[in-house]
């Protein structure tokens, strides 16, 4: 849905003047001063509808609520052993900003394992993730643009994508589910690149399944994407991944290229350190417990039949 009627949106509005006020309080930590915006992301991701959308952002403040997402961003995965276990097993970061200045954000789906630290650590860094993207990386870079910049650009990689991929297919629906019941609309484009022969079978099956809205989204690039990608960044943006050596062939990438996925990587060490400090304002009021953060997990049947036809093709493709 390109365009929402301004007369969903008023009705949108007034709906959510009658809710609870603790509701209204972690709506603030959603739309960081852009209501408006927010309404609307909520609404596309609802194709307009009122009624439907008003459900979903009051279930999603609920969701806050109970497991104190506002608070998340105060809780440090601790030891830094077990983070960096972490960022080592589930690659995302921050690589640079687009041409209009959103955020690009390189994920190594292929290469991610999700082995090393339990389901809840895994659920709890993304999360905080979200948080830190939408508290803080995109207000700054609305400041320096001096635009409203609400989204972020996200990079997949599928290098070394295997039948492996199986073992943690659950956690990664399970995750997509919580960005789409809570963080809607907020990756402009998913780009996919280096996609091997597993990737292009999978997809062929999922691609129908998805709605509209999301296969809109998503856009296959050739080879490692250089080329496409240099059209809406610099090249100092681009993943480590994309990124090809002077022969040009998609074939010889830059292995020195600096990663983004490591504890090192300069926008991790800006995120943790965030964490500590909250944590340690915190703490000056009441003590913060540690151990993983249990959170609600949703329950999203498309997505999970979705998750159970590409766990079937796999497995048909390992015979």
């Amino acid at each position: 849905m390109a365009v929402v009627p301004q007369e969903a949106i008023n009705q949108f509005e007034a709906l959510m003047e009658e809710v609870d006020e603790s509701l209204k309080r972690t709506f603030k930590n959603i739309h960081q001063g852009y209501p408006h915006e927010s309404l609307m992301r909520f609404l596309k991701a609802r194709e307009g509808n009122v009624t439907k959308a008003h459900k979903m952002l009051v279930d999603c403040l609920m969701w806050r609520l109970e497991n104190n997402i506002d608070g998340m961003l105060a809780k440090p995965i601790v030891p830094v052993e077990l983070y960096r276990d972490i960022r080592e097993s589930q690659l995302i970061g921050l690589s640079g900003y687009s041409n209009e200045g959103l955020p690009v954000f390189a994920v190594g789906v292929g290469m991610s394992t999700l082995d090393r630290a339990s389901v809840h650590y895994y659920i709890q860094s993304h999360i905080q993730m979200n948080e830190y993207r939408d508290r803080v990386i995109l207000p700054a870079a609305t400041k320096k643009y001096g635009r409203h910049v609400s989204k972020c650009i996200k990079v997949l990689d599928m290098t070394g994508l295997k039948l492996s991929a199986l073992n943690y297919i659950k956690l990664m629906t399970t995750i997509s589910s919580i960005d789409d019941l809570n963080y809607p609309e907020k990756t402009l484009t998913y780009y996919i690149v280096n996609a091997p022969y597993i990737f292009s079978a999978c997809w062929k099956v999922v691609k129908p399944l998805l709605q509209e809205r999301t296969r809109r989204k998503i856009n296959v690039l050739s080879g490692c994407g250089q080329d496409d990608l240099l059209k809406i960044m610099d090249y100092s943006s681009l993943p480590h991944f994309c990124r090809k050596r002077s022969s040009g062939s998609s074939k010889h990438l830059d292995k020195n290229a600096d990663s983004c996925f490591t504890l090192d990587h300069p926008f991790h060490q800006q995120l943790y350190d965030y964490i500590k400090k909250q944590s340690l304002d915190r703490a000056t009021i009441a003590p913060v417990k540690q151990g993983s953060v249990h959170v609600t997990l949703p329950e999203n049947a498309s997505e999970g039949d979705i998750a159970k036809i590409l766990e079937s093709e796999l497995e048909n493709l390992r015979v």
